[in-house]
């Protein structure tokens, strides 16, 4: 069994992965990570520990340190020019974030033909696959939460809004909620147009505002859960993978 881990700017995602398919999964806020200690003691017969870390070496050190003793020293992903039918165009293909890797990696496997994959967080990210595994670059942009976040911190009169989705707000908290929806999914529909034309093309979503985001959407989309661990699924059983 593979216990896959997801490292990410504010949570750490976990999954079970074994006789191809999921056993278990969860997340733990990063002050909980200690916690691994006790899901790698429940689950015996764990034979490797692979993931993706973009929190930084700390999360990593607290990471070995909570399995250390009940499951192998975690590896960690890194983004390379191709790996399990996907390669990287990016300028310089070891500075994707392995987040971003393991995602096409799992929407390659999932949909093997041109889509957008998208993981809506505390980032958002948008990256064009083509349908021959060709990844061609992509945006990052800062999430909803994030948007508003920094209208309360950095304006003067505006707070952090609580307010609502609609389109023509006549408030100044559905106006922010409003504007930074509409900022996600217009720049999703912007990156799409590139590749709309292309035979059952799809914008794949991931991500804790996935949600939000498809009620805005007006172009095709399927909304894959925790497409990171899906990768890294993908990833860990591929005898090339860096």
């Amino acid at each position: 069994m593979i216990l896959l881990i997801d490292a990410g700017n504010t949570r750490v995602k976990w999954g079970l992965f074994g006789n191809g398919a999921w056993q278990d999964e969860g997340a733990l806020e990063h002050a909980r990570v200690g916690e691994l200690n006790a899901i790698a003691q429940g689950r015996a017969g764990i034979t490797r520990v692979f993931g993706s870390n973009v929190a930084g070496a700390g999360i990593a050190a607290a990471i070995a340190h909570a399995l250390h003793g009940h499951a192998p020293a975690p590896e960690w992903l890194r983004s390379s020019a191709a790996c399990c039918g996907v390669r990287n165009a990016y300028d310089e293909p070891d500075q994707l974030g392995t987040d971003r890797w393991a995602a096409l990696i799992g929407a390659r496997a999932l949909h093997p033909a041109a889509c957008l994959v998208i993981n809506a967080g505390t980032a958002t990210t948008i990256d064009i696959l083509d349908a021959d595994g060709l990844f061609r670059g992509g945006l990052i942009l800062p999430g909803e939460h994030l948007m508003r976040r920094s209208l309360a911190r950095d304006t003067a009169q505006l707070p952090f809004a609580e307010g609502r989705y609609v389109e023509a707000p006549r408030n100044t908290a559905d106006a922010i909620v409003s504007g930074c929806r509409n900022a996600q999914a217009g720049a999703v529909e912007r990156m799409f147009r590139q590749i709309a034309d292309e035979p059952r093309a799809v914008c794949l979503l991931s991500g804790g505002g996935a949600d939000a985001l498809a009620e805005l959407l007006a172009i095709p989309f399927r909304r894959v859960d925790n497409l990171v661990l899906k990768g890294l699924a993908v990833a860990a059983t591929q005898p090339d993978t860096p």
